[in-house]
């Protein structure tokens, strides 16, 4: 009997937080839920808009999900609902399908939103949450970066007042300067006012709902001052009530065509909720269950396509401003949908005169915030490779699109590990004066390298990817180091602290150097080799033939064992100048 319980526990986390519900945090997630539903509100129907959907689509997508992730999800502060990531991701993905805004093109987006779901619960049935490792922290600053141009781009024709074509950053700024004269005056005017007004107060009133206060004012003044009359497109007729729950009226064979646009909404989706759960869940010292977490997502994404919205995912600033008002459990996600229900039952009439310029004006104050300056700056101080990846994913998704940014982002890292990988950093060492420490040489002047003996740091993994290169490696600093000490080498130490693994073309390799070395007779010695490592070499039969006399628990053990008392320092072998062949052969 008493494995029920856990295991509902463990299937519904909701159960574990209602079940220790405490009296004290009903008034903290009350405001939370109500400050971030004020919030969401504006934020929903204008990403939408950003969708190519009609606004109250993102009303739709802010109900339902909400309460699937509040019994699926493990972050107590999480805020799900539509993001501009994922909106931009949709009406990209969808364009090829159908008109923007059409009930065809809203039938494909719920379709979407379960199939994101899907993958979502796929992906946490066989735990693949570690996918999002790929996502490096330089290629989301890239891809955000451009995503945000590329959003803010799009909204120009909103904010102008005049009809342009989607499409690259450049194009639609071209299109747009060649119809200067064409550009609405009074459109342009509630845009800019808009935008001055969520800019001043987020500086000065930075508490305040500014999003709500700048629609409300926005709304007022187009209805008091005629501005529809005038040209300035509005919001119009919102249908009021719930959504009807059921499934997309979409052919069988479209979610087939239409995985290839799910895939990448799913993944960023994944990062961004993961990244902000984890970020506040740290924060207040709780843990998150990453598969768990899929579970809960898939759940509300699902939630999302049967009731007529898109997809969602956990965004950045609705849960920074659900924690910061003090929220304690998923109840203020409930008490937020809460909210959302009655505006949909009540409050839609009075969203008719809402601006779109004002909407467009939303989305781009809050994506601006996305340009990572401080990440590009802080790359070229620490990591100027890094910086070009970020660089080349910023101009991939710029010029090919955000899918292709993403896939050019991730295999451009792995590309950049893997070929990191086929070259490891290798030093050669020496000893502290006074120790039993020995250092690389080139970082620790001081470090003494031992006569006639070479003493070399792999740090990385041994596979086949890395073979050729430190067989190779190996024999040059041989030939430099007899070459500069005229003293001929009598054994080469190899200290594999830093090597975690061994694969059988490594361990062949190493076999291939005893042999080779026992030939010349000359010593190999294996010093500090880890457990797994020892373990590969003992199946094969390496350890048995390296003898006792080829393997230390220490390099300083090995060189006593080679002299049969202290090393003599040789401080001939290697050179203290760091010459480019040195810094080349030896490592840096």
């Amino acid at each position: 009997m008493r494995l029920l319980p856990a295991t509902l526990a463990h299937a519904l986390p909701a159960t574990r937080w209602i079940a220790g519900y405490r009296r004290r945090d009903l008034s903290p997630d009350l405001i939370a839920g109500a400050t971030t539903a004020v919030m969401l509100i504006p934020q929903a129907m204008a990403y939408a808009m950003l969708a190519g959907l009609p606004p109250i689509v993102g009303l739709y997508a802010s109900l339902l999900p909400l309460l699937a992730y509040a019994l699926l999800g493990t972050s107590r502060q999480l805020a799900v609902g539509p993001v501009a990531m994922d909106s931009l991701l949709v009406a990209q993905g969808l364009a090829p399908f159908a008109a923007l805004g059409g009930e065809t093109y809203v039938a494909y987006a719920a379709a979407l939103a379960l199939l994101v779901g899907v993958l979502h619960g796929l992906m946490g049935v066989f735990r693949l949450g570690f996918l999002v490792n790929f996502l490096s922290r330089p290629v989301m600053a890239g891809f955000t970066s451009a995503a945000a141009l590329i959003i803010a781009s799009s909204q120009l024709a909103h904010v102008l007042g005049v009809s342009l074509p989607r499409g690259a950053v450049w194009s639609v700024l071209g299109d747009a300067a060649a119809q200067l004269a064409s550009w609405h005056g009074p459109t342009l005017i509630v845009a800019l006012l808009a935008i001055a007004g969520l800019v001043l107060l987020k500086r000065y009133a930075p508490r305040v709902p500014r999003a709500l206060v700048v629609v409300v004012a926005a709304t007022l003044g187009v209805r008091l001052l005629g501005l529809e009359a005038q040209g300035v497109a509005v919001v119009g007729t919102v249908p009021e009530g719930l959504p009807r729950l059921r499934l997309p009226d979409v052919a069988p064979e479209r979610f087939f065509d239409l995985l290839p646009v799910a895939g990448p909404i799913a993944l960023v989706a994944l990062m961004e909720a993961m990244s902000v759960g984890k970020a506040v869940a740290q924060k207040l010292r709780y843990e998150i269950t990453p598969n768990q977490e899929l579970f809960a997502l898939g759940a509300a994404n699902l939630a999302a396509g049967l009731s007529q919205g898109y997809p969602i995912t956990g965004g950045f600033s609705r849960t920074a401003v659900n924690a910061a008002a003090g929220a304690r459990t998923p109840l203020a996600g409930v008490v937020t949908a809460a909210l959302v229900a009655l505006t949909l039952l009540f409050l839609t009439p009075l969203f008719h005169d809402l601006p779109k310029a004002v909407l467009a004006a939303i989305i781009m104050t809050a994506v601006i915030g996305l340009v990572d300056v401080a990440q590009a700056r802080h790359l070229w101080r620490v990591a100027r490779p890094e910086l070009g990846l970020m660089a080349l994913t910023f101009a991939a998704t710029l010029g090919l699109g955000i899918g292709e940014g993403i896939l050019v982002g991730v295999g451009a890292s792995l590309a950049t590990f893997v070929m990191g990988t086929t070259r490891p950093h290798v030093a050669v060492l020496g000893r502290l004066p006074g120790t039993e420490t020995y250092r690389n040489v080139l970082r620790y002047p001081e470090a003494e390298p031992t006569r006639g003996v070479l003493a070399v740091r792999i740090d990385a993994q041994l596979y086949f990817g890395n073979v050729s290169f430190w067989k190779q490696l190996l024999a040059d600093l041989e030939e430099t180091v007899v070459r500069r000490s005229g003293t001929p080498l009598r054994a080469v130490v190899l200290d594999m602290s830093a090597v975690t693994r061994l694969d059988s073309s490594a361990e062949a390799a190493l076999a291939e150097l005893h042999a080779g070395y026992r030939a010349r007779e000359l010593r190999l010695v294996l010093a500090a080799a880890r457990g797994p490592v020892r373990d590969v070499m003992d199946r094969s039969g390496l350890l048995h033939a390296l003898g006792p006399e080829g393997r230390a628990i220490s390099v300083h053990q090995a060189m006593r064992a080679l002299d049969g008392r202290e090393a003599r320092p040789d401080t001939a072998i290697v050179p203290r100048s760091r010459g480019p062949a040195a810094e080349a052969l030896l490592g840096g």
